[in-house]
């Protein structure tokens, strides 16, 4: 397998072309898989805002003001109140915002990025370092968009980073896909000894993302797509459930009961 970022793209504006971009920069294969980072697909599809947007209401107003003292940082709650408007579900509210957002993906302020903004289009927000970045509505459907209008035929991965319970740092993740399952799954399969496998489905999309990250980076490399090369999703089973459903998830269901208290 081969993992490479693609060179050379412009920084991407509202309408532009994400497909045609890519092709201009790159010989693609229709067994390659493409991952773009949402960055770049919320800056085509016009997903910048300010957050003169989102005047705050009375609920914004207290997390902020929790979060504030919290952590002794000024927090303004208009951000609190983009992170409300682009959210399903709170999760917690306190030390962090942890949200669901409307296309089930579970993270950290519902996604919203405040780096690697890029400069304001004519008629959008000003550059004056209050630019928010939120996540792309339907990211299924932009890597579905893209995969259409690509000259050839791989799959395409949306991704972003986000971290993990339990384990520091950031990772590539997936939130949106085409052309491929989100998991193939070794269930009744057999191990090395003969042993029957009862559980493991494996998130091949998220992997893909992570290996993405790797040759994308995250700072101002301005690597937003990357492209795996001789890989092969295999004989196995397919599946889209990537996000898990709330019955289910007994994680959320604990913290939905849980409270921030400071020692």
């Amino acid at each position: 397998m081969n993992v490479f970022a693609v060179p050379g793209l412009p920084e991407v504006r509202p309408g532009d072309d994400i497909a045609a971009l890519v092709d201009s920069q790159a010989d693609l294969r229709d067994d390659d898989v493409l991952l773009v980072a949402s960055t770049i697909v919320s800056k085509a599809e016009g997903r910048r805002a300010d957050l003169a947007d989102f005047p705050a209401g009375p609920r914004a107003r207290e997390i902020a003001e929790r979060l504030e003292e919290i952590s002794g940082d000024e927090k303004d709650p208009r951000f609190a109140q983009a992170v409300l408007e682009e959210s399903t579900e709170i999760i917690m509210e306190a030390p962090f915002l942890l949200t669901a957002t409307k296309f089930g993906h579970v993270g950290v302020n519902a996604g919203i990025d405040r780096s690697n903004v890029g400069g304001a289009g004519e008629g959008e927000a000003g550059d004056d370092g209050a630019d928010l970045l939120l996540l792309p509505e339907r990211p299924s459907e932009s890597a579905a968009r893209i995969r259409e209008n690509l000259e050839s035929d791989p799959a395409v991965v949306v991704t972003d980073t986000s971290g993990r319970p339990f384990r520091h740092g950031q990772r590539g993740v997936a939130i949106g896909w085409s052309g491929i399952p989100a998991s193939r799954d070794w269930r009744g399969e057999e191990d090395r000894d003969g042993h029957e496998l009862e559980v493991t489905v494996e998130a091949v999309v998220d992997e893909l993302a992570a290996a993405a990250n790797l040759v994308t980076g995250e700072g101002d490399d301005g690597l937003p797509v990357a492209v795996v090369r001789d890989w092969e999703f295999g004989d196995h089973e397919g599946s889209d459930n990537l996000y898990r459903d709330i019955e289910g998830d007994f994680v959320r269901q604990a913290l939905r009961g849980w409270e921030f208290a400071r020692d």
